[in-house]
């Protein structure tokens, strides 16, 4: 099972600001939606609040120590390792892990592959993504996408494998590449 990181940070790595993410980008959302769908998607609590429902078409596992009931279509996982060993048990093909800071860290070491939106500009975040030792990673695709609509912002799009892997791009990608 690949296990992948997808992330939007700004130029400082910054993620979110009081539990919610300080830009819009359409775009982004909707690759990570196609990305992400039909698979195991992993996140923290904090990072399940903030979103306030399960993601449909994925399954949510919710990384928590709170005995918590949630709601249908989520699962509660004890621990990241926890929340890896159930995707793998269902034949998972790639596991992402979508957040938030802590949970990052913590997978960061995991990680064979990185799916990140580097969003242009500084947003004031109080949660921020760690720093990347660059020579773990190979860059196997970068994109420039241009804001559509007033308010929402550039990014670039990076794909980086775990340096000496070489994982097949999705499909997803070629297809939206293709559309873009």
């Amino acid at each position: 099972m690949i296990v992948s990181i997808i992330v939007a940070y700004d130029n400082q790595r910054g993620i979110g600001r009081g539990g919610s993410i300080p830009w819009r980008a359409p775009e982004d959302l909707a690759l990570f939606k196609r990305l992400t769908w039909g698979h195991h998607i992993v996140m923290g609590r904090r990072t399940f609040e903030s979103i306030g429902r399960c993601l449909p078409g994925r399954v949510n596992l919710v990384v928590t120590r709170q005995e918590r009931s949630l709601p249908d279509g989520c699962v509660r996982a004890a621990s990241l390792e926890a929340a890896l060993e159930y995707a793998q048990a269902r034949n998972e093909s790639e596991c992402f892990i979508i957040g938030g800071g802590m949970l990052y860290r913590q997978a960061l070491a995991r990680a064979d592959r990185l799916y990140i939106s580097q969003i242009d500009g500084s947003f004031d975040c109080d949660v921020f993504f760690p720093p990347l030792e660059t020579d773990a990673w190979e860059e196997r695709m970068a994109t420039h996408v241009a804001a559509t609509k007033p308010g929402t912002v550039n990014f670039t799009f990076r794909v980086l494998d775990r340096r000496g892997r070489q994982l097949p791009l999705p499909d997803v990608l070629s297809e939206w590449g293709a559309q873009r």
